[in-house]
């Protein structure tokens, strides 16, 4: 199955309208529209047989700012992964709404290099939500397998906001913040960035793709992905990158389009420590790590 048949625009779209309707007051009592509370359903996806179609693989690469290859980019697999995420977070037995979920933390273990030309086979399932000072947090858990070889896995935490426990800590997989390291770059990211990288991702939340829809969820306009700021970072720290490494991030605070922010890295032994922040204020966007160790 090539990649692009998992992104396909009317399928994706109708899954994110699905998402949408769990918005509408009364919604989740319907039997098919998830968000009425209940625990996470114990169930995993899988996708056998995945190929990598070449030509999104350049859009990808170019939209994030990756050299052209024949490798895939570390977050590559998340992007192949996505439609089974949403699926599962739009099932009708899943406890929370898709959208309205807030993306705090991401960690990708890459095991080694994956070839454009290998197949995949992925998993995706979710894990039972556990208390956060905002509400309630839970992650959905991503492996991405050559045959019987695990070659790379991921870790998204989520955010439900609600009452939460103000004694409970955030994801153990978000690293602190490092606001004095030094900025090496300037990005001007551009209004339509969101709707680029929608339309290579298939992440099409309207949070992302327009400021008027932007402005139905409370954002004056359109943000940034927080995989597309991860995937950036990543390609400029593309040549420090061994074979196998880990690399967590925690997402602090959106990016609305336009921006101009800095990325910032200084190497600490066998960590390089990152971050993306305002251009103006500092603010953080985003703070990162990668371990050398794998």
């Amino acid at each position: 199955m090539a990649d692009a048949e998992l992104n396909r625009s009317p399928r994706m779209l109708a899954l994110f309208a699905r998402a949408s309707v769990a918005m509408i007051p009364g919604a989740s009592r319907l039997p098919f529209v998830g968000g009425g509370g209940g625990g996470i359903p114990d169930r995993t996806l899988t996708l056998t047989d995945v190929e990598t179609d070449r030509e999104r693989l350049t859009a990808y690469d170019r939209v994030c700012g990756f050299t052209l290859s024949d490798m895939l980019p570390p977050t590559y697999p998340h992007m192949l992964a996505f439609p089974l995420q949403l699926a599962l977070m739009t099932s009708g037995d899943f406890p929370y709404p898709a959208i309205g979920l807030v993306h705090i933390a991401n960690r990708i273990v890459q095991h080694r290099p994956v070839g454009a030309g290998e197949v995949l086979g992925l998993r995706v399932w979710a894990t039972d939500p556990e208390p956060h000072p905002s509400g309630s947090q839970f992650a959905l858990r991503t492996e991405a397998r050559v045959g019987e070889e695990l070659v790379w896995e991921e870790e998204s935490v989520n955010l439900r906001r609600g009452h939460g426990d103000e004694s409970a800590s955030g994801p153990a997989i978000a690293p602190g913040s490092d606001a004095e390291l030094p900025a090496t770059a300037t990005w001007r990211l551009p209004g339509d960035l969101g709707r680029r990288y929608g339309a290579v991702s298939g992440d099409l939340n309207p949070i992302h793709v327009h400021p008027l829809s932007a402005r139905l969820f409370g954002f004056p306009t359109a943000i940034a992905h927080g995989m597309w700021t991860k995937a950036r970072c990543l390609a400029a720290l593309a040549t420090e990158l061994p074979g196998a490494f880990t690399v967590s991030v925690a997402f602090r605070r959106p990016i609305l389009l336009p921006a101009t922010v800095q990325f910032a890295e200084a190497q600490d032994g066998d960590e390089i420590r990152f971050g993306v922040r305002d251009a103006k204020r500092g603010k953080p966007h985003l703070d990162g790590v990668v371990s050398l160790r794998g």
